[in-house]
C-alpha cells in the first residue's frame, strides 16, 4: 500500500481529536470537514461558530460527534488555559493578562493549550502561521521532551517506484528549526526521527547522519560534529540502527556501498530511510530539491521532539497536505 494512503488507515483505526485552529482559511475547514468525515479524526475548529458553520455548509453536512467548533473568546475553558499558561510562563513574565491577551489574540496558542491540558490529542496548524510562530506555541506551552533534549522539524518523503530507502520513502531531519544543531541536538533529532518512523509506519529506521565525508574521507570541525552526534544518538537510544557520517551516495546506493571499504559492515550505508542532515540549510534545500526534481510527496514539517504531538503546514499547502498531517498527528497519538 502506498505509504500515505497507509497512514490514513492506520489513523482510522485508533480515532483521536485533532484541533485546527485557522479557521479563518477555507483549505483548513475542508480538510478538517474531510477528515472527520472519512473516520480519520474527530475534529475541533476554533472559530467563531457561525462563520466556520457557514464554510462547513458548503462541503454538506456533519456529525457533530465527530466535529466541534469552539470559540477561543468566548469558551469556559478560556480561564483555565489563561492560568495555565501564565503558570508555564510566568518566570517570564509575570502580567498574567499577557498570557490571556495572547491566546485570544492567537489561537494557536489555545490549541495548543488545550492539548497541554488533555482535551485533544494533537493540534495541525500552519496554513496562516509560520512553522516558527507555530514551533514557538508548540514550544511554550507544550515543552520539550527532556530526554531528547530538542524541538525539530521533518518530512516524510515519498519517491514513487524509486528503489532507494523504503521503495522511495523516508523522513528527512532537521529541515524546519533549528539552525546549526550542535551534536547533542543532532543526536536529539535522529533518535527523535527514527522514532517517528518507526511509530508511522511499522517499520524498522535505518538512520544515516549525513555529511560530505564518508568515514574519515574527509577531516573538519563540520564532519566532527556529525561524528559526535553520532555518539550523542547511541548514549539517547543504544539500540538504534545508526551510522555517520555518510555521504548520500554511501547512505542510499548498496552498490556505492559496497565499493567503499570504510562501510564494510555497516547497518545503515545502502538503505537509510531516516536521513539526518548536518544543519538547517541542508536539511531545507535538501527537502525541497528532491520534492522539485524527483516529484516526492513531502508531508511536514512535523514538530518532533515535544511533549505531545503536533504538526505544522506549508503555507502553500494543498487541502490533501493538511489531512495527511492530520492522519500523521492522529497516527502519533494513537497507543
Amino acid at each position: 500500500m502506498e505509504p500515505i494512503s497507509f497512514l490514513r488507515n492506520k489513523a482510522k483505526a485508533q480515532l483521536r481529536k485533532i484541533i485546527l485552529p485557522e479557521t479563518e482559511d477555507v483549505r483548513v475547514v475542508e480538510a478538517g470537514y474531510r477528515a472527520a468525515e472519512a473516520g480519520i479524526a474527530r475534529v475541533f475548529f476554533l472559530g467563531e461558530p457561525d462563520e466556520v458553520r457557514k464554510k462547513l455548509k458548503v462541503f454538506g453536512k456533519y456529525s457533530e460527534e465527530t466535529i466541534e467548533i469552539i470559540d477561543p473568546n468566548r469558551s469556559k475553558i478560556f480561564d483555565s488555559l489563561a492560568d495555565r499558561f501564565y503558570e508555564k510562563r510566568k518566570h517570564k513574565n509575570s502580567n498574567k493578562n499577557v498570557y490571556k491577551k495572547l491566546i485570544s489574540e492567537d489561537s494557536v496558542y489555545f490549541a495548543a493549550l488545550m492539548l497541554d491540558a488533555g482535551l485533544a490529542d494533537g493540534f495541525v496548524a500552519g496554513a496562516h502561521h509560520t512553522t516558527g510562530d507555530v514551533a514557538k506555541a508548540a514550544i511554550y506551552c507544550l515543552g520539550v521532551d527532556q530526554v531528547i533534549g530538542v524541538a525539530s522539524g521533518s518530512f516524510i518523503m515519498y519517491v514513487e517506484a524509486s528503489a532507494y530507502g523504503d521503495k522511495g520513502l523516508f523522513i528527512f531531519a532537521d529541515c524546519g528549526l533549528v539552525p546549526d544543531p550542535n551534536p547533542r541536538q543532532l543526536g536529539g533529532i535522529a533518535v527523535s526521527t527514527a522514532e517517528l518512523y518507526s511509530k508511522l509506519f511499522d517499520r524498522t529506521s535505518y538512520v544515516a547522519m549525513l555529511s560530505y565525508s564518508t568515514k574519515s574521507s574527509a577531516s573538519g570541525p563540520l564532519i566532527q560534529k556529525v561524528r559526535d552526534g553520532l555518539m550523542e544518538a547511541k548514549k539517547l537510544k543504544p539500540d538504534i540502527i545508526i551510522d555517520g557520517e555518510l555521504q548520500i551516495d554511501s547512505a542510499l546506493d548498496i552498490e556505492v556501498a559496497k565499493k567503499k571499504t570504510s562501510v564494510k559492515g555497516s547497518p545503515v550505508a545502502g538503505k537509510a530511510n531516516v536521513l539526518i542532515f548536518p544543519n538547517l540549510d541542508s536539511g531545507n534545500i535538501g527537502y525541497k530539491l528532491v520534492q522539485r526534481l524527483a516529484g516526492a510527496r513531502a508531508v511536514g514539517p512535523i514538530l518532533q521532539g515535544l511533549n505531545k504531538p503536533c504538526s505544522d503546514l506549508s503555507r502553500g499547502c494543498s487541502v490533501d497536505d493538511i489531512v495527511d498531517a492530520i492522519a500523521v498527528t492522529v497516527v502519533r497519538a494513537q497507543e
